[in-house]
């Protein structure tokens, strides 16, 4: 396995692969073209995340003909994020980019990217003006930066997704980030360092179709929230304080009407809707508070984030 510390590397690209083999061949020649035109030095770090097309065999034929493409190959399918994080692990760049391999992200702007970065800036987010992806999508992406970002009191931006320039600065403290539940682009947020964007182009997907289901959106946004903020609970805790408070408020007038007015309180009705109220308002408590204990049991079994399978021989 060849040794790659000893080499100076101006911009690392690191590409997380998932059913993409389709894309991956005019992926790479682009990127080479472009970094070629400004004279950087540069790596490609193709990250297979357990694909079920032929992505990986395409991935070693490109780093046998391409000196600066390399190839990992995760034991499964461990999702974009993790891969992400593989990538970065075996990056050796001053800077980093990160791009999605469905040729969305257009290798052209990286230049744009490395330039601004080169202003001072640590991160330079790519900003998807104009999102070429059906409405829903850009409707339900729209709704779910929304929430995400009030759960996790975290400014997020739906036209800003992974792709990005990122100095090694940033990386290193990204990484060392020991956290089995990785979502980089929370992380990046919340690591801080000087940050800027620029408006990027966004081609329409031509080969393929996303797994960003709905309920994948659902599932990833519940580990989001419960990894990287206790809000949840908080928010729990003022429910009950309203319960509570209402409940009084409510006790009180049964009291005044029972005593003052004379008025009979038959309670049936009001007894049950009040405990059928109550007791959801627990379940959904106890819920809250069983995620986090099964995220803090899952942190605690301290597994590894990824587990490798293959590599390309320059790897």
């Amino acid at each position: 396995m060849k040794n790659k510390k000893n080499t100076f590397v101006d911009v690392s690209i690191v590409i997380p692969v998932y059913k993409c083999n389709e894309c991956l061949i005019q992926l790479c020649s682009g990127i080479s073209f472009e970094l070629e035109k400004i004279s950087l030095k540069y790596e490609i770090i193709l990250v297979d995340d357990c694909s079920p097309d032929d992505s990986w065999n395409t991935i070693e034929g490109i780093a046998k003909e391409g000196k600066s493409i390399y190839g990992i190959r995760l034991s499964r399918n461990f999702g974009q994020h993790i891969a992400i994080v593989a990538g970065l692990e075996r990056s050796i760049g001053n800077r980093v980019v990160v791009m999605d391999c469905d040729l969305q992200d257009d290798p052209r702007e990286i230049k744009n990217l490395y330039v601004k970065a080169k202003e001072g800036f640590h991160i330079v987010y790519a900003q998807r003006v104009n999102r070429r992806d059906p409405m829903f999508k850009v409707i339900m992406s729209k709704v779910f930066y929304k929430i995400l970002g009030y759960l996790t009191d975290t400014r997020l931006d739906a036209s800003v997704s992974n792709f990005g320039i990122y100095h090694r600065k940033v990386i290193d403290a990204v990484l060392s980030m020991k956290e089995g539940h990785k979502i980089f682009s929370i992380m990046v947020r919340w690591v801080g360092f000087s940050s800027s964007s620029i408006h990027v182009l966004h081609a329409s997907r031509k080969y393929g179709k996303s797994s960003y289901s709905f309920r994948n959106l659902i599932k990833m946004s519940i580990g989001i929230v419960t990894s990287f903020s206790d809000k949840p609970l908080r928010l729990m805790i003022k429910i009950g304080f309203m319960v509570a408070f209402i409940s009084g408020v409510y006790a009180l007038f049964l009291i005044y009407n029972g005593v003052i007015n004379q008025v009979d309180v038959y309670g049936w009705s009001s007894v049950m809707v009040s405990m059928w109220f109550i007791g959801g308002v627990l379940m959904s408590i106890i819920g809250v508070v069983g995620l986090y204990v099964g995220k803090t049991f899952d942190e605690v079994k301290s597994r590894p984030v990824f587990i490798l399978d293959k590599n390309t021989e320059k790897f």
